[in-house]
């Protein structure tokens, strides 16, 4: 599988005069949610007595519960907590500092997708510079020629043991030089703006933010059914339920596959 990366996430309203707080935004569609989840059990009364019928009335408004009305409820609070978030356009114009940014790549047996990879780095938009630190995490392949034969400078390349992409991440973290890094995976494809648009969320965010998520797609998801499944994963996982946690300023994961961290907060915490 192959990814595409985009962007970052969101904070507070464009429009200052209309700016609801993130408590009453919170209030508003827990309170949207419960109205959906009621009606939808007023709805299914006739459903669950017919089931009722069949394994008791117990397991009928469990299983009803189940698999109906708490994903239903589920749905509204993410529905509408996306519709209330109104993030502030990235400042991303012209004459926009952009500090100096290290991408953290992990690669075990990539030899068909880095190229590709590194070639999108390469033409990123970003007006700052690039350092860029590829771990073999042990590969048999041709990976390492290909990082070998590679041309992009300033680019380090740390050889580990096979040992998993956190133990190959953590690695990489130690020869990592600036403030910022960006980790993204060995066949992530990077829009050609992924790096100016991340970085900027994380220069408009409050200052205690050390970590932003960012857009992923499935680049082949017409490939196979299981590439297919990804593209429903992470259409769920990040444009959905991760854009909701963002909004409530408590996601729960960055993923690396294209994720921004300040490293300090990674070195603390031990990669």
């Amino acid at each position: 599988m192959s990814k595409s990366a985009i962007g970052g996430t969101k904070l507070v309203s464009r429009h200052p005069h209309l700016y609801i707080s993130v408590t009453h935004k919170f209030v508003l569609s827990t309170l949207i949610a419960t109205t959906w989840f009621a009606i939808s059990l007023w709805l299914a009364q006739g459903w669950i007595s017919d089931l009722s019928a069949e394994v008791g009335t117990i397991l009928a408004h469990v299983i009803i519960l189940l698999i109906a009305l708490i994903p239903g409820f589920l749905n509204a609070h993410i529905v509408s907590s996306v519709v209330l978030d109104s993030p502030p356009p990235l400042p991303t114009g012209a004459g926009r500092h952009m500090p100096p940014i290290s991408v953290l790549i992990a690669a075990y047996n990539e030899e068909d997708n880095l190229p590709d990879t590194l070639s999108s780095i390469a033409a990123q938009d970003y007006p700052g510079a690039v350092e860029v630190v590829v771990v073999d995490d042990g590969s048999t392949d041709g990976t390492l020629d290909v990082l070998g034969s590679a041309d992009m400078s300033g680019m380090k390349v740390v050889r580990g043991l096979h040992r998993g992409k956190a133990a190959a991440l953590t690695l990489g973290l130690d020869h990592v030089t600036q403030e910022l890094v960006v980790c993204i995976d060995a066949d992530t494809l990077l829009h050609p703006q992924a790096l100016k648009r991340i970085v900027a969320r994380m220069l408009s965010a409050p200052s205690d933010t050390v970590a932003v998520a960012g857009s992923v797609l499935v680049r082949n998801s017409r490939t196979s059914f299981m590439t297919r499944v990804q593209e429903w994963d992470y259409f769920i996982g990040i444009a959905s339920a991760k854009r909701q946690q963002g909004l409530y300023q408590n996601t729960l994961v960055a993923q690396d596959a294209f994720s921004a961290f300040r490293t300090a907060a990674l070195q603390e915490c031990g990669g």
